[in-house]
């Protein structure tokens, strides 16, 4: 890269953390409680000695923005690994199943008999309800796709892979709808609020763990940078420079599963934003090199959700929207704008 594409890219990513910054306040600021800027700003200073405020900044607002973040950034890191390994624009955690998996992971611990039982047990031996769903979205969407990725050892075609990814989803979706038609009501209601997707439901507690957990899959995926550009060339000549092709689609997939597991675990299915931030970034920083890439997408994925968390909290009303209707109201447009203006999505 040459030192003023360098220069570009470090100057839009302070663009973006400056953008953050701004969105993170104003979604603070806003709800369905007005409460003056010099209030929060005493409240987060600790000088205030209303209660009822620092209930709502503490525990409800504060934990909210920062999960927006979290997730946001992490769908988008996502989503650009998995086009890197797939060499696939459509590639992302919902097209190729992993959502899908992470769904079914959950839809174990929701609908799965004698619930209150099991939940009791676990915590009995120190797990968590957040640690439950954590573990089970995980797992469900390391399975997906790790039985993709097995496939694509036979397949050699992106395309004929991309239809299997998503008929595996497909599949996947369809015990859960089986799994849901055979459940008691009050499950089936918890569920389904859950694929609504919300950045409310993550406490103090569930967002250590969700913090935890992205920041050390983020620190990985930055770590593996190198190892996307590589891919990026393709398979046959990344073996000849020596790379275990292998091995980078296992850690690829820990690292993707990891996020997209996590993230579907606390806040639900969230759509959009692991398909089409990465492109955003790419047409932003005209760069295919993952070193800019993976933190301008993180990012932009952040940005973008805590726009949509404030779109979707309707600031002034006591209603809150899906986050997963603003993220498609917003973001498809946003891929339609990249796909015009550059004719194609290319690496």
């Amino acid at each position: 890269m040459s030192q003023k594409t360098n220069y570009t890219s470090f100057l839009f990513l302070i663009l973006l953390m400056l953008a953050i910054f701004t969105l993170f306040a104003a979604d603070i600021m806003l709800g369905s409680v007005k409460i003056p800027p010099r209030e929060i700003w005493n409240v987060l200073i600790g000088n205030s000695s209303n209660v009822a405020w620092e209930n709502i900044i503490f525990k409800i607002r504060l934990p909210k923005a920062i999960t927006a973040i979290l997730a946001g950034g992490a769908l988008a890191v996502c989503g650009l690994q998995m086009q890197t390994l797939f060499r696939n624009p459509l590639a992302g955690p919902s097209v190729l199943g992993i959502t899908a998996g992470a769904s079914l992971g959950v839809a174990i611990v929701f609908l799965g008999s004698g619930l209150s039982t099991s939940i009791y047990a676990l915590r009995e031996l120190g797990i968590n309800g957040s640690w439950l769903v954590f573990i089970a979205s995980t797992a469900g969407s390391a399975f997906v796709l790790g039985l993709v990725l097995m496939l694509s050892f036979r397949i050699n075609d992106n395309v004929i892979l991309l239809l299997v990814g998503i008929m595996v989803g497909n599949i996947t979706l369809s015990l859960v709808s089986i799994w849901q038609y055979y459940s008691h009501p009050d499950q089936i209601q918890d569920y389904v609020l859950w694929t609504m997707g919300s950045l409310n439901g993550v406490d103090r507690n569930a967002l250590k763990v969700l913090g935890i957990v992205v920041i050390s899959a983020l620190v990985l995926s930055v770590g593996i940078s190198k190892m996307l550009n590589i891919l990026l060339l393709g398979e046959n000549y990344a073996r000849s420079l020596g790379l275990n092709v292998r091995y980078a689609r296992i850690i690829i997939i820990l690292s993707s599963s990891i996020l997209t597991g996590s993230v579907t675990g606390f806040c639900g299915p969230i759509g959009f934003v692991g398909l089409a931030v990465p492109h955003l970034a790419r047409a932003i920083l005209k760069t295919a090199d993952h070193r800019w890439l993976t933190p301008a997408s993180f990012l932009t994925g952040a940005a973008i959700m805590l726009l949509c968390d404030i779109i979707a909290q309707m600031p002034g009303t006591a209603s809150t929207l899906p986050i997963n209707a603003i993220t498609a109201l917003i973001g498809s447009p946003v891929v339609i704008w990249v796909i015009l203006k550059r004719g194609n999505l290319k690496f």
